[in-house]
């Protein structure tokens, strides 16, 4: 009973280990299990992926507003204050790609936070 879809699911799990080494391969009850680690791991990897991104974004940021006299921390406050709402992936792309836009924005996230004030008080 049922060896239809038993073969059908058997020939499923095969062709998704089909790379694999040993029995891996070619055993389906360790292929089943290989499979579903497989598939533990990929899931993993998923979500280390977006964690992955998110860190150089914020890396690439952190270093472009750094060279600009500001640190990360503060011109992300600027830029909430200024109420500009811009995601840490675009503001990541006008870092690299449009450098002049993005010194654009350190400068309003510095007028929002007073930084041209400072100076000024400073020197007086």
């Amino acid at each position: 009973s049922g060896g239809a879809t038993r073969l059908v699911r058997k020939a499923a799990i095969f062709e998704h280990v089909k790379g694999f080494q040993g029995k891996r391969k070619n055993c389906f009850t360790v292929a089943v299990r290989a499979y579903e680690r497989s598939m533990q791991h990929n899931y993993i990897g998923r979500k280390e992926k977006k964690r992955d991104m998110r860190k150089m974004w914020i890396s690439r940021i952190s270093n472009s507003s750094r060279d600009q006299g500001l640190p990360y921390s503060q011109f992300m406050d600027g830029l909430v204050k200024a109420d500009i709402r811009l995601n840490r992936k675009v503001l990541s792309e006008l870092a690299i790609h449009e450098p002049v836009s993005f010194t654009a924005l350190i400068e309003a996230a510095k007028k929002f936070l007073g930084w041209g004030q400072k100076q000024q008080q400073a020197s007086s």
